[in-house]
């Protein structure tokens, strides 16, 4: 799947399902269950590596998993893969030549974090037929910083995160995941935009959403709050996938208990 499919859908109203995906079988469970978007998210480094932050991850790991995901997709699935930490901060330059191995190696689409400080950054990319998805709200690779707590909780903050993802999408970006953001801050930036936002922990008003798959069928020990194990109640994997796809398309995921 390409760019410009994955935004008609959005275009028509259609909320788009994005799960995170990091090997072929995952990736051929999830294309044939309803999912539109695999992300190869650097959260591999705790799902799969067992560290406790995505900080540890390389880009050697990334190109790795995005390669298998790619092959197990077979072009049935739009591919965003993440920029690790340390692979795109230092220039333009820098995260196109991390960004081409991840595009050489099957991604539609390469994801990085951070606010207007990265404009010059998306439109390098965009101007080099690169998309981009950018991520607001809490940003894992900023841990340290900032914690894993709910973002843009003030008038202040939640401006901030406003005029950052204009300025993302007036640079380019196609697509915004917002992360642990109040549900109220999330509808708000949703409907200033053009582009699909992806929630995640951030309400039911974005154009889509995302979880973890480890947290989908039920492998995290201590889930996000916003989190939902859709394998209870079902008996396959493909159906816990299936229900989840449903349960966005339909808008009955998130649920008031997942939002702040």
């Amino acid at each position: 799947m390409f760019l410009p499919k994955l935004l008609e859908q959005a275009q028509r109203g259609e909320r788009l399902v994005a799960l995170t995906c990091y090997d072929a079988t995952t990736a051929r469970l999830l294309c044939a269950n309803g999912v539109d978007i695999l992300l190869v998210g650097d959260s591999l480094g705790m799902t799969l590596q067992g560290h406790d932050s995505t900080l540890p991850v390389s880009l050697a790991d990334m190109v790795y998993h995005t390669a298998a995901v790619a092959r197990g997709a077979a072009g049935q699935g739009f591919i965003l893969a993440d920029l690790n930490f340390g692979s795109y901060q230092a220039s333009p330059a820098q995260a196109f030549a991390s960004a081409a191995q991840l595009m050489a190696v099957g991604a539609n689409m390469v994801k990085l974090e951070g606010g207007a400080v990265f404009v010059e950054t998306v439109q390098f990319l965009v101007q080099r037929g690169i998309p981009v998805c950018a991520h607001l709200g809490l940003l894992p690779q900023s841990v340290n910083s900032t914690g894993y707590s709910l973002q843009a909780r003030s008038e202040t903050d939640a401006q901030r995160l406003l005029d950052d993802a204009l300025a993302l999408q007036a640079a380019g970006a196609s697509l915004l995941v917002l992360e642990a953001i109040p549900a109220a801050v999330a509808a708000r930036v949703t409907a200033a935009l053009t582009i699909p936002t992806i929630g995640i922990g951030a309400g039911a008003a974005c154009g889509g959403q995302v979880l973890v798959y480890h947290d989908l069928v039920g492998l995290t020990a201590t889930p996000p709050s916003f989190t939902k194990n859709f394998l209870i109640g079902h008996d396959s994997l493909a159906a816990a996938v299936r229900a989840y796809a449903e349960a966005v398309k339909t808008g009955h995921f998130p649920g008031p208990e997942h939002s702040r």
